[in-house]
């Protein structure tokens, strides 16, 4: 018997009977190969035992990827600014990226409809990948073809939000994990307002909301339809897509334009194709929607109310402005659009009007706060960050207020009273002397040194003019020095300073080299627009003090954080005075230097006009009882660091109860139009009326005048101005034949030179003619007239 069979040799072979033994075949290079070919059994196990370990390993793999939620990119949110209604978007800043998340429900369906219909028709029903764009998207980065980007919306939100932007292999491969996993898990509804919250849609916006914004100036909420379509088109690639142009020329403005234009077009058609839109419908969409210009976030006045909020925040926050910059809190202001953008329009109406009068180096600060909260309404800074003006106007602190200081002299005298009341209040139809030229007495009698071996001597605005004795009311009226600057010495300026620092004005605003000045009580101060308008809020709340604030809450996570309470009222002077000193300022109004651009506005107000000597800048503060505002126009060259006259014209002058009243007027009736004016509380008799005239004959107010004094108020003797060489009796004169040093001074550019501080003497013929020295370098400027 013979056959071929593997026999005891290496290879094959077979055995002969006859010559009892095997026979080799001679071997071949077929018959080597074969050696090494796996059998079909080996084939199916390797097989298996593959695809095992691939299934294994995509197991693993499987359930150790995480579900991106959107969580995963709040660290990457912006700061979002509302206005005072709440709602309304004022601004978006900080922040890695310019992005705010939204819920589905504050996604406009057509949006929704708009994605779908052009990104993938199928995302409601399908297991969110696509194998076949996945497979060959890997096939073409591997052999160096072109990239491709995921062709489901899961898998782009996947890709958004978990992800890294590369183009690799191993990156796909994530994809594709993460994407299975994401399309079995979570709700289409998430995952769709995931990846519109995670996209890119160009001009700095990330997330349909900051798009809606950036475009359109809407919420994401308020879009409509054919804006919908216009953002689900630039989705595409913002770089050839957004109208605005992008990098490269292919990306030219043009270019762009015409592309998303059809692919706008092409969308709507898209969404009647996949049944989301209706015919009719589609044929009624014939206009491309308007875009708005691109802006600067922090254009007009943005920049500076973001500043003033930032910084509030940051204090009660107890964090920097740098780490409150890092994004993510929603910040709810004070501010009210509809007064912010009256005040701006105001000022830019009267800067037109002025024409040539007011050149480049001519700046505006205003600031308008409600009286019986505290909370700041409007500002004007400046002409915008976006033009280059970096410095908030409305809290600049170094422009010398004028007169407008003159109510809180009078607030002061009313509340403390004089040493001629024995420190009583006294009223405000007491009456002083007012000629120019008066001599300034210290409460002793004392004149106050000149520095040149005489008595000081204050001027009034109108050079020569001998007014008499008059009421305070008439002196406010019109906006006569000479009795506020004796009034100051005779309350006492440091009562003067406690009063203004009661009523909101900073100390750091004081003028330091006038404390002790007469000077000081004609306004050298330099209370910002803030803070002037914060004060005389405390006049319209009858007395009560509410500290000023921009921050009503502030939100991190969808939490409210601490330390945003109401500022609770303070009683800051006693509320007959403060509708005392209203009742003053409203006669300014009806007719003092006021009365030119606001008697007639239409609704109670009252308030004080100021300007400085060699008119280096002029103001009006009024309020009415709802509203306080204060205005101020000064001209300044930063690369001087120094006021220069408003004008530049010294023939010309720019008043309180001109330009600043004016815009005063126009920012009021268009920022209170169509709400409520109250009129303001009756004001009660109050006080001492002092009179040292010779023969009280009757001063144009003098019908009103109150001789009915006071009771007691049993306030401590304040401390006055009074510098004796020898401890003697104030009222006797006896003892005043040598007087002491005064502080001496000149105002920069003013007509008054080498003044301090003096009062008035407690009897109208006081033996004067032995004044002491002055002497002394003060600085400031002299203060206001009109």
């Amino acid at each position: 018997m013979s056959g071929e069979s593997g026999g005891p040799g290496r290879g094959r072979g077979r055995y002969e009977p006859r010559k009892k033994r095997w026979i080799d075949y001679p071997r071949s290079d077929r018959d080597g190969m074969r050696r090494f070919v796996p059998s079909w059994k080996q084939v199916t196990g390797c097989f298996i035992g593959f695809f095992g370990a691939l299934v294994a390993v995509a197991g693993i793999a499987y359930a150790m990827v995480e579900i991106p939620t959107v969580d995963k990119i709040k660290d990457n949110q912006s700061n979002v600014f509302y206005w005072d209604d709440g709602k309304t978007q004022m601004a978006s800043t900080g922040g890695k990226e310019n992005r705010q998340i939204v819920a589905i429900d504050q996604i406009p369906q057509h949006m929704q409809d708009a994605v779908i219909s052009a990104e993938n028709a199928t995302f409601e029903t399908d297991s969110g990948v696509d194998p076949m764009g996945i497979a060959r998207a890997m096939f073409n980065m591997a052999t160096g073809g072109e990239t491709q980007g995921g062709s489901t919306i899961t898998q782009q939100y996947v890709k958004n939000t978990y992800l890294d932007q590369s183009q690799t292999v191993s990156r796909k491969a994530k994809e594709l994990f993460i994407s299975i996993k994401v399309g079995t898990k979570m709700d289409k509804d998430d995952i769709l307002a995931g990846y519109l919250n995670a996209a890119y849609y160009g001009r700095n916006a990330y997330g349909i909301q900051a798009a809606a914004h950036a475009y359109f100036g809407v919420d994401s909420l308020e879009l409509t339809l054919p804006q919908s379509a216009f953002l689900a088109s630039v989705l595409k690639g913002p770089n050839l897509y957004n109208p605005d142009g992008g990098v490269g020329p292919s990306a030219a403005k043009n270019l762009n334009r015409e592309r998303v234009e059809k692919r706008w077009s092409w969308t709507l058609d898209r969404m009647v194709e996949v049944g989301r839109l209706s015919q009719s419908d589609r044929d009624k969409i014939t206009k491309f929607p308007e875009i708005e210009d691109r802006k600067s976030p922090l254009a007009g006045q943005t920049g500076y109310l973001l500043d003033i909020a930032k910084e509030e925040a940051a204090k009660k926050l107890d964090i920097s402005v740098e780490d409150l910059d890092k994004g993510g809190y929603k910040i709810y202001t004070t501010f009210n659009e509809k007064k912010v953008k009256a005040l701006e329009g105001a000022v830019a109406k009267t800067r037109k009007e002025q024409g040539k009068r007011f050149d480049k180096l001519v700046q505006f600060g205003g600031a308008s706060v409600e009286p019986g909260s505290g909370q700041i309404k409007a500002v004007y800074g400046g002409a915008g960050y976006d033009k280059g003006y970096y410095v908030n106007n409305a809290r600049t602190q170094g422009v010398p207020v004028g007169s407008t200081w003159k109510p809180f002299v009078l607030a002061s005298a009313m509340e403390n009273g004089t040493v001629q009341s024995g420190y009583e209040p006294i009223s405000p139809m007491s009456r002083y002397l007012a000629d120019d030229n008066t001599v300034i007495r210290y409460p002793s009698g004392k004149p106050v040194p000149d520095g040149k071996g005489g008595g000081f001597r204050q001027q009034n605005e109108e050079d020569g003019v001998k007014f008499g004795y008059v009421t305070l009311k008439f002196a406010m009226q019109k906006s006569i020095n000479v009795p506020f600057a004796q009034l100051g010495m005779d309350v006492g300026l440091e009562q003067t300073q406690d009063t203004a620092k009661a009523l909101g004005i900073p100390e750091s605003s004081f003028d330091k080299g006038n404390l002790t000045n007469v000077s000081f009580s004609l306004g050298t101060s330099t209370p910002d627009a803030l803070a002037l308008a914060s004060s005389y809020g405390t006049f319209a709340a009858s007395g009560e003090r509410f500290e000023p604030y921009s921050v009503t809450k502030v939100e991190k996570g969808g939490k409210e954080l601490d330390g945003f309470a109401k500022p609770t009222a303070k009683d800051a002077i006693d509320p007959e005075v403060a509708d005392g000193v209203t009742e003053v300022l409203e006669n300014v109004v009806q007719n003092g230097t006021a009365s030119k651009k606001l008697k007639d506005i239409g609704f109670p107000s009252a308030g004080k006009t100021g300007t400085t000597d060699d008119n280096l800048s002029a103001w009006y503060a009024g309020y009415t009882p709802e509203l306080s505002t204060a205005i101020g126009v000064f001209r300044s060259d930063p690369e001087v660091g120094k006021l220069l006259r408003i004008t530049g014209d010294k023939s010309d002058s720019i008043h309180g109860g001109e330009v600043p009243a004016q815009v005063w007027k126009d920012y009021m009736l268009q920022g209170t139009k169509g709400e409520e004016h109250t009129d303001f509380p009756d004001a009660s008799d109050i006080g001492e009326v002092i009179d040292p005239s010779p023969s009280p004959t009757p001063s144009p107010s003098a019908s009103e005048e109150n001789p009915d004094p006071k009771p007691s108020h049993g306030k401590p003797e304040p401390s006055l101005p009074v510098e004796p060489t020898e401890s003697c009796n104030p009222w006797d004169f006896a003892c005043q034949t040598n007087g002491g040093n005064g502080n001496g001074g000149s105002d920069n550019g003013g007509t008054d030179t080498g003044g301090t501080t003096g009062g008035t003497s407690p009897s109208p013929t006081p033996t004067d003619s032995t004044g002491g020295n002055g002497n002394g370098n003060g600085n400031g400027w002299f203060g206001g007239t009109g």
